[in-house]
């Protein structure tokens, strides 16, 4: 064979693999580069909004809380830290809470860009820590990172940073400044979760809530192992093991369960038979809290073992009853009426919590902010707002007020 009849079917034989590889699948595509490359290829998910989905609250009961009680509890989980060493937990919490829209008469207190910008401007984080910390944000050769664990300048859990600023409404398109001096965005971030999530960690709770607010109507994604991820799978993570073994006594499970319930609503993310395993499982959840609740209105931390955890109580600390009561209220103000216990438990809960946590000193207050800051969220909820909303009406109806 001559060298151009040799070169002319190298050429034809290269133009028929272009384009039989136009045509394959994205998943042929990507088994094809996995293979080529010897690293997991995993395709970008296209999330189609730049702004997170929003649940939206159900109810406004103020016979049950009314404006003085919110604005007195919202005065008690105000983001008004010391600036020196500052958490990223407590931020997390707070902006969460109070969104990235809040605003503050008072100079001390955090608004809701500055919790933002602490969050997802390294600078800015640097200015509370110093070189020697470990940062919050890495830069990855994949994409952006948060790190997570028991350091202090960290997030606490994986994927509880990523859920919080969601919750509070930051965009995709928000720009993120890492310590390389590298600027990236939010969606770098969410890319990077859906890269490295996998099903057997020991806390889904936050991913779930995260992917939940950002991906429908998208239903499956693939993590870096090749693995078909999806809600039904999240679902059933959640769903699965002892009710009272996951964060904070096992109510965000339930919180992040309803929250995906209620998504499947409108965008049908769920299966049929994964959608009634879900409401199920939160139907059993509401027995339990019906039969758990003691008599002046808290919930315990053991409230998954229904009747049995007030015949024979646990020696639980304030903190785990604030945990227990607060979260449980916060789930129940997005829940339908059927997933609700009798309408007087849960005002006898909200009674409890409300004196529980007007009566905090402020330092009390600050050595269980995370916990507290749930109050705020649901007693917010209960009165179909939101405590940035409130708290910028109330504020300005009333500046010369001083809670005590």
């Amino acid at each position: 064979m001559n060298r151009n009849l040799f070169w002319s079917v190298q050429f034809v034989f290269g133009i028929a693999i272009i384009a039989a590889f136009s045509l394959a699948s994205p998943e042929a595509k990507r088994l094809v580069k996995q293979e080529i490359t010897g690293k997991p290829v995993v395709e970008t998910i296209e999330i189609t909004r730049t702004e997170p989905l929003r649940i939206a609250p159900l109810y406004d009961r103020p016979e049950m809380v009314s404006d003085d009680d919110l604005a007195a509890v919202l005065w008690q989980v105000r983001p008004k830290f010391k600036r020196k060493g500052l958490r990223p937990n407590l931020v997390e919490h707070a902006i969460r809470t109070w969104s990235k829209d809040a605003t503050f008469l008072d100079p001390a207190v955090l608004s809701g860009k500055d919790l933002e910008k602490f969050l997802l401007d390294n600078s800015t984080f640097m200015l509370s820590w110093d070189e020697k910390a470990k940062p919050l944000l890495e830069d990855r050769r994949e994409g952006i990172g948060v790190n997570w664990g028991r350091v202090r300048s960290v997030s606490v859990h994986h994927d509880h940073m990523l859920a919080c600023v969601t919750e509070a409404g930051v965009r995709l398109d928000e720009p993120v400044f890492l310590p390389t001096q590298r600027q990236a965005t939010v969606k770098n971030i969410v890319q990077e979760s859906l890269r490295d999530f996998k099903l057997d960690e020991r806390e889904t709770e936050w991913t779930a809530m995260a992917f939940g607010l950002w991906l429908p109507p998208t239903k499956q994604w693939r993590a870096a192992d090749g693995r078909l991820m999806s809600f039904d799978l999240l679902a059933e993570r959640l769903i699965r093991g002892r009710l009272e073994k996951g964060v904070c006594s096992g109510t965000h499970r339930v919180y992040s369960l309803i929250l995906l319930w209620r998504l499947d609503e409108e965008f049908d993310i769920l299966s049929d038979p994964v959608q009634k395993r879900v409401y199920d499982h939160l139907a059993y959840v509401r027995d339990l809290i019906t039969a758990s609740q003691f008599e002046d209105g808290h919930w315990p931390s053991n409230w998954g073992d229904g009747a049995r955890a007030v015949t024979q109580p646990r020696n639980d600390e304030l903190k785990d009853k604030v945990i227990a009561t607060g979260h449980h209220l916060e789930w129940l103000a997005i829940a339908p009426q059927e997933l609700h216990p009798p309408r007087e438990q849960i005002e006898k809960a909200a009674r409890w919590i409300i004196k529980t946590t007007k009566e905090q000193s402020e330092e009390e207050i600050f050595l269980r902010y995370t916990f507290f800051s749930h109050v705020g969220s649901a007693l917010a909820l209960w009165r179909k707002t939101s405590p940035s909303d409130f708290w910028r009406d109330w504020q300005h109806q009333h500046p010369e007020y001083k809670f005590k």
